[in-house]
């Protein structure tokens, strides 16, 4: 095994370790740290998709977590109220159930992530950056102004959604769910690296005119990658907005995309675990230092500097003290 190889089997260790630490010794709070971790993490797998892969800087990636939290909201919404859903054309009925709610969520997502694609596609650096930007903070002002559910003040679950043989409520377990799904889009991500799709992808990146003087299509192979990352984010938004049984318009703001975009780059921009290693290292440091500081964003804005600066393989680059990615 590479050296990165077992910086992820620690990583791993430690997400599996920790939880079961927490939940033998009585500490639930600890477990909805990690639990909040893992959610992020999964969040930045989907970023890390388009940016590491497919080099595409979006600076919008809150729409498709903002979208999978408000499916959630949404349906659980009109399921615990017995009110049905009426768009004009269809009867929807709310659920409470999450394999259809992550449905749901990844179908939206992922449409989503086509419309805003096809079109962001057409442009490139700077501007792609602001196109995805500009579909952040229009999605954010439009809940805002949605009153039907909650508009600025968000919307409440009152009881967390179920899956089946499992009971959510249950910190261990919903935990064991959420893990159980990073892990999922860790091994998807994985592969589509490994595939001839991902290498071309890569070799778009880095050359797009000689990847068109070949005859393949690089755009097309980046939209597709592009929405596979809008559909593994929009999980993601279903799962945080379960976890805190609450949905609003901050899901969708410029803050929450740079937070995800912070993830990828403190943990490494194109490696595997990455992502996951950017993210509990962010949530360790809003807990522990958050208690000393308000101002505790200077501290992560200084490691962010430092990474950028000395470290560009961000914090799994730094232990495995190569440049290999997608390990």
């Amino acid at each position: 095994m590479s050296r990165e190889g077992y910086v992820n089997a620690a990583l791993v260790a430690a997400l599996v370790g920790v939880p079961i630490w927490a939940h033998v010794a009585g500490e639930p709070f600890t477990i909805t740290l990690a639990t909040r971790a893992v959610i992020f993490a999964l969040a930045a797998v989907g970023l890390n998709l388009a940016l590491g892969l497919g080099g595409m800087v979006s600076f919008g990636h809150a729409v498709f977590f903002g979208l999978g939290g408000y499916a959630m909201g949404i349906l659980a919404h009109h399921a615990q109220n017995f009110l049905p859903l009426y768009d004009g054309l269809f009867l929807i009925e709310g659920t409470k159930s999450m394999p259809v709610i992550w449905l749901v969520a990844i179908t939206v997502s992922a449409l989503a992530a086509l419309l805003i694609g096809l079109l962001s596609l057409r442009t490139s650096g700077v501007y792609f950056i602001m196109i995805t930007l500009a579909f952040g903070q229009m999605f954010y002002y439009f809940t805002i102004s949605w009153s039907a559910y909650g508009g600025e003040d968000g919307l409440s679950i009152w009881v967390r959604n179920g899956f089946p043989g499992l009971n959510t409520l249950d910190p261990i377990q919903f935990y064991a769910l959420c893990f159980a799904l990073l892990c999922a889009a860790l091994w998807l991500t994985h592969r589509i690296a490994r595939s001839a799709f991902g290498l071309m992808l890569n070799a778009t990146r880095q050359v797009p005119h000689r990847v068109e003087t070949v005859g393949l299509d690089g755009q097309r192979a980046k939209l597709v990658v592009f929405v596979i990352s809008g559909a593994i984010t929009g999980l993601a938004g279903a799962l945080f907005a379960d976890l805190n049984r609450f949905v609003s318009p901050t899901m969708f703001s410029w803050h929450m995309s740079g937070e995800i975009m912070i993830f990828v780059i403190l943990g490494g921009v194109a490696r595997l675990f990455g992502p996951v290693a950017g993210a509990v290292l962010f949530v360790a440091m809003e807990h522990v230092l958050g208690d000393l500081s308000d101002y505790w964003h200077i501290y992560l804005g200084a490691l962010l500097l430092g990474i950028v600066l000395f470290a560009r393989g961000g914090v799994v680059g730094l232990l495995a003290g190569r440049a290999k990615s997608h390990d």
